[in-house]
C-alpha cells in the first residue's frame, strides 16, 4: 500500500476475481522471457492475472508453480487455471502441469530445488480479494474485524497487535512500516482507546488523533493501516527472505521479477539486486523502476503506485 494512492489502497489487482487485472501484467511477462518448456514460479499468486499469462506460454512441456498464504486465493485461482487448462485442451492447445503451494514464499529454500526455476514473479502488497472483503480488516473504508492477516489460520491479528503491545512499540512499528510521523501520537490514542476491535474504530480513533497535514491528499488512516498490515504479515521479512533465496533457485539466465507498491518493498528489493550485481549474481535489467502507462492507470487507478524492477541470474 503506497502512500500517494489519495482515497485508495494500491494492491496486486484491481475488482474481483471475473475482473481482475493484474499490475504491469504485459511488462512483467516480457521480463520474465517466458520459454515454452520452462519451470516458472509465481510467488504471490493471488486471483492468477500473472499464472494464467505464464501458463498460457508455457506449453504441456512446462511446469508452473505458484504460492500464495490466502488458501481463499489458491482455490480461486486453482479454479481460474483449471478452466483455462480445459478450455485450451478443447481448442487443441497444450497446457502445462500446475503445482500450488499454500503458503509463504519465505519457504522456497525448503521447497524448491536449487538452480530449478527459469523465472520467478513476485507481485507484493495485497490482493483485491482481500482488500474488497471486509471481514478481512484490510480496509479502513469499510466496517469489519481487525483482522488484516493473509493466511487466516494462523499468526496474530491487528486487532491483538493494537490491543495488547505497549505504547512505544506500536509506535515504532507505526513509524516503521507505515513511514507514519505522527505516529507517537496515534499510538497514543490508540492505547488509551483499548479495547479496539474494529476497522472503524481503529479509523476513527486514529483520524481524531493525526488531523490531516496541509496538502495531504491520503486518508489519516492509509500509512497505520499499512504498517499493521506488515507487521502482522512480516511482509518485509518474508520478501528478504525471498531475495535472499532467489539466486539459489534460479538458473542461469533464469529471471527474477518484483513488483512492489511502497518504498519500504521497493528500497529492500532495489537494494538485494544492485547487491547481487555487484556479487556478480546478476544482471541488472531495470536501471529505474518500470511504472504503468497512463492507460494502466486509467483503466485500473491501483496501478499508480506499482514500481517494477528484474534481474537476469549470471
Amino acid at each position: 500500500m503506497g502512500t500517494d494512492s489519495g482515497q485508495d489502497i494500491p494492491e496486486r489487482g484491481g475488482r474481483g476475481a471475473v475482473g481482475h487485472v493484474p499490475v504491469l501484467l504485459k511488462e512483467a511477462i516480457d521480463f520474465l522471457n517466458v520459454q515454452r518448456g520452462g519451470t516458472y514460479l509465481d510467488a504471490t499468486v493471488g486471483l492468477g492475472g500473472h499464472s494464467l499469462a505464464i501458463a498460457r506460454r508455457l506449453g504441456a512441456p512446462g511446469h508452473l508453480i505458484g504460492f500464495d498464504k490466502d488458501p481463499k486465493a489458491l482455490e480461486i485461482a486453482s479454479g481460474a487455471l483449471l478452466v483455462a487448462g480445459e478450455g485450451g485442451k478443447q481448442q487443441g492447445s497444450d497446457w502445462p502441469t500446475v503445482t500450488l503451494v499454500h503458503g509463504s514464499f519465505r519457504e522456497l529454500p525448503e521447497r524448491i530445488d536449487p538452480g530449478s526455476i527459469d523465472g520467478l514473479l513476485a507481485d507484493l502488497g495485497v490482493s483485491s480479494l482481500q482488500l474488497d472483503d471486509p471481514a478481512r480488516g484490510f480496509s479502513f473504508q469499510a466496517e469489519g474485524p481487525l483482522d488484516m492477516r493473509m493466511n487466516p489460520m494462523s499468526g496474530e491479528t491487528a486487532e491483538q497487535v493494537v490491543n495488547r503491545i505497549d505504547e512505544r512499540k506500536l509506535a515504532d512499528v507505526i513509524y516503521e512500516f507505515g513511514e507514519e510521523r505522527r505516529s507517537r501520537r496515534i499510538a497514543r490514542a490508540i492505547v488509551r482507546s483499548r479495547p479496539i476491535q474494529t476497522t472503524r474504530q481503529l479509523v476513527n480513533v486514529i483520524s481524531a488523533a493525526a488531523r490531516p497535514m496541509k496538502h495531504e491528499r491520503i486518508h489519516p488512516a492509509t500509512r497505520t493501516f499499512q504498517a499493521l498490515r506488515i507487521f502482522v504479515n512480516r511482509e518485509l521479512d518474508d520478501l528478504k527472505a525471498l531475495l535472499e533465496a532467489a539466486p539459489r533457485v534460479l538458473k542461469p539466465g533464469g529471471r527474477l521479477v518484483v513488483i512492489s507498491f511502497h518504498s519500504l518493498e521497493d528500497r529492500i528489493v532495489k537494494d538485494a539486486m544492485r547487491d547481487g550485481a555487484k556479487q556478480g549474481l546478476y544482471r541488472l535489467l531495470t536501471k529505474k523502476p518500470v511504472t504503468a502507462t497512463e492507460e494502466e492507470i486509467d483503466r485500473n487507478s491501483r496501478s499508480r503506485s506499482a514500481k517494477m524492477r528484474a534481474a537476469e541470474r549470471v
